[in-house]
């Protein structure tokens, strides 16, 4: 049997009362299929065990999706990351959504990638060493403030510092940064710990103020 658990911002997390539980019931809403007009950009991982409509009990038509490695989100950069940036763009300027919600999760590989990376720079793939550079701010953040942790509570920490970068990035596309500055987007970060069941949830308060032209 399903049950969900209500978060704050409508968001509701996805509990089953077994784990051996496969939920079966799929309930679609017409008005959400006629138009595509959702209230949420999501930024999840790929990681097949990560799926946010299944954690956050979204139904089809409610969110916008983007899921990547490590779930990050990259500043803008127009050469390197058009695919990321015309996810945003389109979102925030065609789909006017309302919320960017981004998620990181325990036991993430891609972070586990980060943190393991060569302080040589040396590279062992074609581009996943590359993609999870993005996060190396956050690394950086987490091997200075937890330099006693082992390596899977860094991990662990990053896997969290990394979504507060994704929340600082997004800053850097202009469209976000209009719609925060005029009270119409909001953004926040989230933390899904599938081994205890637990979803953690907070909100990114930047104080950005409308352009005054004078």
């Amino acid at each position: 049997m399903r049950r969900s658990l209500t978060l704050s911002g409508g968001l509701k997390m996805g509990l089953f009362t077994s784990k051996s539980t496969i939920s079966t019931s799929v309930q679609i809403t017409m008005n959400n299929l006629q138009r595509a007009a959702p209230k949420f950009l999501v930024f999840a991982c790929s990681d097949s065990r990560v799926s946010p409509s299944h954690v956050l009990n979204f139904k089809p038509g409610e969110a916008f999706m983007c899921r990547n490695i490590a779930n990050m989100v990259p500043a803008f950069n127009q050469l390197r990351y058009s695919g990321v940036g015309a996810v945003i763009e389109y979102a925030v300027k065609h789909l006017e959504v309302e919320n960017i919600l981004v998620i990181g999760h325990s036991r993430c590989g891609g972070i586990k990638a980060l943190m393991s990376l060569p302080a040589d720079g040396t590279t062992s793939n074609d581009f996943i060493d590359d993609w999870v550079k993005i996060g190396l701010p956050a690394k950086a953040k987490v091997e200075s403030e937890w330099s006693d942790a082992t390596c899977e509570e860094k991990c662990e920490h990053c896997e969290k510092e990394s979504v507060n970068l994704s929340l600082v990035n997004l800053l850097s596309y202009p469209y976000v940064r209009a719609a925060l500055a005029n009270r119409a987007l909001k953004l926040m970060g989230g933390y899904y710990d599938f081994v205890n069941g637990t979803f953690g949830l907070w909100k990114a308060d930047f104080d950005i103020t409308p352009e005054i032209i004078i």
